[in-house]
């Protein structure tokens, strides 16, 4: 039982070391600041988007 204990909380630390390194690793002050001055997303799209609109049938 202490085996299998150890082995998921060695999983766990792992998970936690993975996620810190891909959100954390390179950069000096943390998480980068949102700028709401930039150009809007272009994920979410507008009605006037051609690109959006389905194809004519």
């Amino acid at each position: 039982m202490l085996v299998i204990l150890l082995e998921a909380l060695g999983a766990l630390v792992l998970l936690v070391l993975i996620v810190w390194w891909t959100m954390f690793h390179g950069r000096r002050r943390g998480e980068l600041p949102a700028d709401d001055a930039q150009a809007p997303d272009p994920a979410a799209g507008t009605a006037a988007d051609p690109a959006r609109e389905p194809p004519p049938r």
